[in-house]
C-alpha cells in the first residue's frame, strides 16, 4: 500500500511539474534557439532585415498623413514649395516631430530645410527649441521653447483633424 502510494504521489508531482512549465511556456513548443528548422533557412549568411524599424514608423506615419485629406491639405500647404511629402518627413521620429517643424518654420519665417538641418544633425541633433534659437538667437532660449511648444501644441491640433468623407465620383 505504501509502495502504490509513493508511485501514486511521485506520479502526481512529475505530472504537476510539467503542467505548470508547459503553462510557463503558453502552451508553445519551445524550439532550439528559436529557429523552425521546418522550413528552408540558410544557416551560412546572416538573416537580414529588410527594413528597419525607424524605416517602418517613418512610412506609418507619413501614409498616415497620406489617408487623412484634411490633414495631408493643410500639410502640404506649410512645406516649401518644390518640396513634396515624403522627402520633407525624412529623418524626423515621428508625425509630431514633423508637423512642429513645419509649424514652428512657418510661424517663425524659418527656412523649413535649415530647421530640419539642425533638429537631424547627425552630429549632434537638436530639439525644436534649440534648433529655434540657433538659427533665430535674436530671440531668447527661454521665447524658443515657448515658440517650440506653440508649434508642438498645433501639431497636436492638427493630428486630431477629422478625416474628412471623400467624395463619391
Amino acid at each position: 500500500m505504501r509502495r502504490i502510494f509513493t508511485l501514486i504521489f511521485g506520479l502526481s508531482f512529475v505530472l504537476y511539474l510539467s503542467a505548470a512549465t508547459f503553462a510557463q511556456s503558453k502552451g508553445a513548443i519551445p524550439q532550439a534557439h528559436g529557429v523552425d528548422h521546418s522550413s528552408d533557412v540558410s544557416h551560412d549568411r546572416p538573416q537580414v532585415r529588410t527594413e528597419s524599424r525607424q524605416d517602418q514608423t517613418e512610412a506609418n506615419f507619413e501614409a498616415r498623413i497620406e489617408r487623412n485629406p484634411a490633414l495631408k491639405s493643410k500639410v502640404e500647404s506649410m512645406l516649401p514649395a518644390g518640396e513634396n511629402l515624403k522627402t520633407a518627413a525624412s529623418g524626423f521620429k515621428n508625425r509630431g516631430q514633423f508637423l512642429a517643424a513645419l509649424h514652428a518654420s512657418k510661424d517663425l519665417g524659418i527656412p523649413f530645410d535649415q530647421l530640419k538641418a539642425k533638429m537631424m544633425g547627425s552630429n549632434s541633433p537638436m530639439s525644436l527649441g534649440q534648433a529655434i534659437h540657433a538659427l533665430k538667437p535674436n530671440v531668447t532660449e527661454k521665447d524658443a521653447d515657448n515658440e517650440a511648444d506653440k508649434a508642438e501644441k498645433e501639431a497636436r491640433a492638427d493630428v486630431r483633424t477629422k478625416r474628412t468623407a471623400k467624395p463619391v465620383t
